[in-house]
């Protein structure tokens, strides 16, 4: 199955969205077919061994509507035209109004008699303004209603043509053909035609301005990316236009400039701004051999990097490409509003003919029969049931997309808002996926030096993260000479033999798996096990020799976010491959009550299954690689991805900073969306469902009709662009309180400029027991709230000395 984005003319309602989808879904070869009044954007899935894009577009075509393809790298062009379609709009409304006004004006003068103002009654006066505004700016109701029509599909352009037409026809009919034929005349109803013909107009014009800000987060995303590059070729440095850069080229960055596409630093360092990419507000340092990301902004430094990925391949490039087809996808909640867009048109089009029957041939008042009939057509236009979900999308999805969370579709912002419970992977999720080598214990005579020595040469060829530990803590960079005979067992240990000596490291059933007995090292490791460190054992034939243990700090941000999520009423589950001791220990420092360890990857996927049995609701959060089975099993799929390619292909939401608390922002900002849609939805059905009783009893100008018909829509808009202001509040008040009360003040000695600055916060912001560091470079102080009360300002002080700096 091939997908394609093609570009819809001619909507303007609800029941527009289910005739082109309907068109689309009668071809051959297709699969599916959404298509979004808010975007006014197409996305179908079909099969090209079928079907291909021209016969996509002729369907929507017989539908009554236009269709073109979407290129990538054109948007620039699109933009033009809807920006020249509407000034188009603009100027019609503006004209529209001016003639208008005096129509206005002579009904106004009849209801108070204003003698000056009659000549504006004279019939040829009025039908020299109405004309214009009738016949020519209101033509591109006429062409609508014609192509929907003409393709069984009645729109919105039906109701007001009909509607118009009536009262525009009838005034000619009253003013011009009565007289001569002596019937008498029921009066000029020009004004009605022209008035709601300019109150439509104008409520497209505002519906649209508004709806150009709900796809703003786009906009911000599309602009991030610099229309060149310098790169240096053969030694020459040269700017050539992005689409010219190639993988492999040399680009050269200079300080303040944006980065043009992924790379490699291969010389020089600095530190990057990624906010528009990933949320993160403080600028990262990078180094040679870190990776940077097109669109972001170098601070301070110059360097040079190997391009990586370029064009579509970027992660920039991505995320534009998944927050566009989650603004134009659609939300399960949006089926009732389809279901109904589906039959209103006819049924509104049956309630006006049996309004105008009723009044006339039963109550025997043709005036009010016409009134009340062209009030009906005007004020049942489901513009507002069309927008109610697709604004709401937009806006929500952006919004995710400028915190750096990313969501796949509507349906997902729908339900991450249903979930009751979170299931956390413990390493590189509540942990920061880096385990460090703490301690090294000799048993018996060895000496520290030794046993690192051959530890590391032991795991040198090994993948697993605990022995790239004890590779990088002894600094072995080169093969290890005298290794002979590896054997390496996976999820147990390696044996080895090492410059002649045999060797075994590894756990402590691997140990004994092989005839070493571990007993007298049992108490010590379990002690260690306790306080959340990994205990690896080191022996030769004889015994164990060593006692090595390995940590993997706990990021910042997790205990914070187990508060968010128990504040919420939302249960935490850690699950890890550890051992019992380690996996309670790390599970109390991140304040979390149910886990369960001792999981292999391959089991993780059942673990979820079992939670759902239970009828819960499930999140699962990995890191989109070894958690994949996982993550496609839980309800919602969450990827700690750091921007990687596999994370925002695997989960339904990926997390770009890889901060947990963004799971608490994304679970509250699916509420609120779909509060507001729920609120669209309400006041779209209400105002029809009152407003088109109102009208046929009468109750209903069809000028009010008008207005209230167009602001409808514009309120809908509205209404979803408050998302806006969304901000989640997560945090349980009255731990805040106490939050609040445990900040310190350090002076720090050494800080002279923004580099400064954010070694201290990060050095400091590293420890389990910081929630919030700042630096104020001006008064040289460090301002820092401790967790639940945890003060320690020694390792404070600590963390600032190792960063360079000296605490006062």
């Amino acid at each position: 199955m091939e997908i394609v984005q093609l570009d819809i003319q001619g909507m303007t309602c609800a029941a527009c969205v289910n005739h082109v989808e309907k068109g689309i879904k009668k071809g051959t070869g297709i699969d599916m077919a959404s298509v979004n009044l808010a975007t006014e954007k197409a996305t179908v899935s079909y099969d090209p061994s079928t079907t291909n894009i021209d016969d996509i577009i002729k369907s929507v075509r017989d539908a009554g509507y236009g269709a073109s393809p979407i290129v990538k790298g054109e948007e620039s062009e699109q933009d033009k035209k809807k920006a020249k379609e509407l000034s188009k709009l603009k100027w019609h409304t503006l004209i529209s109004a001016i003639l208008s006004a005096p129509l206005l004006l002579a009904m106004f003068a009849g209801l108070f008699n204003i003698k000056a103002l009659m000549f504006l009654h004279n019939p040829i006066v009025q039908l020299v303004l109405a004309t214009p505004v009738q016949l020519w700016i209101g033509k591109r109701f006429y062409i609508g209603a014609f192509k929907t029509l003409k393709a069984l599909n009645p729109g919105m352009d039906v109701l007001v043509a009909m509607g118009t037409s009536a009262a525009y026809f009838f005034s000619i009919y009253n003013g011009f053909i009565a007289p001569l034929l002596g019937h008498p005349s029921s009066g000029l109803y020009f004004e009605a035609s022209a008035i709601i013909i300019t109150l439509v107009l104008f409520g497209k014009y505002l519906e649209n301005v508004a709806k150009g800000k709900t796809s703003e987060a786009i906009k911000k995303l599309m602009g991030l990316q610099p229309k060149s590059a310098r790169v240096s070729r053969k030694g020459e440095e040269m700017e050539i236009p992005l689409s010219d850069v190639v993988p492999g080229d040399i680009v050269l960055i200079k300080p303040g400039e944006r980065i043009p596409v992924d790379g490699r630093i291969t010389e020089g360092a600095s530190a990057v701004d990624e906010s528009l990419l990933t949320g993160e507000s403080l600028p990262i340092e990078k180094k040679t051999g870190d990776k940077v990301l097109g669109g972001t902004i170098n601070s301070y430094g110059s360097f040079s990097f190997t391009a990586e990925k370029v064009g579509k391949d970027s992660v920039l490039a991505r995320i534009i490409t998944i927050v566009e087809e989650a603004q134009g996808s659609k939300a399960p909640i949006q089926k009732l509003a389809d279901k109904v867009a589906s039959i209103f048109v006819p049924v509104v089009l049956l309630i006006a003919l049996l309004t105008f029957l009723v009044w006339w041939l039963i109550i025997g008042d043709s005036t009010h029969a016409f009134i009340a009939a062209v009030s009906v057509l005007v004020i049942a236009c489901p513009c507002s049931l069309g927008l109610a979900t697709p604004t709401a999308i937009m806006v929500g999805t952006g919004i995710g997309a400028s915190k750096g969370i990313l969501i796949k579709n509507g349906e997902i912002l729908q339900n991450i808002g249903y979930i009751d419970t979170v299931v956390l992977d413990k390493t590189g999720t509540i942990t920061e996926g880096k385990p460090k080598v703490q301690d090294v214990i000799p048993v018996g005579d060895t000496k520290g030096d030794d046993i690192l020595e051959t530890a590391a040469a032991l795991e040198y060829y090994s993948e697993h993260p605990l022995g790239q530990a004890i590779v990088a803590h002894y600094g072995r960079t080169k093969k290890p000479e005298g290794l002979e005979d590896f054997q390496s067992e996976p999820g147990k240990g390696i044996k080895a033999k090492y410059k002649g000596q045999n060797y075994f490291i590894g756990t402590e059933a691997y140990l004994r798996e092989n005839n070493i007995t571990t007993d007298d090292i049992i108490s010590l490791k379990q002690e260690k096990e306790a306080n959340g460190s990994t205990a690896i054992l080191l022996a030769n034939p004889k015994g164990v020799i060593a006692l090595i243990t390995i940590g993997d700090s706990i990021k910042s941000t997790s205990t914070k976010a187990i508060k968010q999520l128990q504040n919420l009423g939302i249960k935490a589950i850690m699950l890890t491959g550890d051992n019992e001791l380690t996996a309670k220990a790390i599970a109390k420092k991140a304040g979390i009550h149910e886990y369960i360890a001792q999981v292999l990857p391959e089991q993780k996927a059942n673990e979820v299954k079992k939670l759902q049995k239970q009828g819960m609701k499930v999140a699962m959060i990995g890191d989109g690689v070894n958690d994949a089975p996982a993550l496609a099993t839980a309800d919602i799929g969450i990827a700690m991805g750091q921007g990687t390619d596999v994370a925002m292909e695997s989960a339904d939401i990926t997390l770009m900073r890889g901060d947990l608390t963004e799971i608490g922002t994304a679970m509250a900002l699916s509420q609120k969306t779909m509060k507001k849609i729920r609120q669209n939805l309400f006041w779209a059905f209400f105002y029809n469902s009152v407003g088109i009783p109102f009208a046929a009893l009468g109750f209903l100008n069809p000028i009010i009709a008008g207005a209230a018909m167009a602001f409808s829509s514009v309120s809908v808009v509205t209404n979803s662009l408050s998302l806006k202001r969304f901000k989640p509040n997560l945090e349980d008040k009255e731990n805040n309180k106490e939050d609040k009360t445990m900040s310190n003040t350090l002076k720090v000695e050494g800080m002279s400029c923004n580099h400064c600055k954010m070694s201290v916060e990060k050095a400091v912001n590293a420890l389990d027991n910081i929630s919030e560091a700042v630096v104020n470079l001006e008064k040289g102080e460090l301002l820092y709230n401790f967790i639940d009360g945890q003060e320690d300002e020694e390792s404070v002080k600590k963390a600032v000395t190792e960063a360079g700096y000296t605490p006062v």
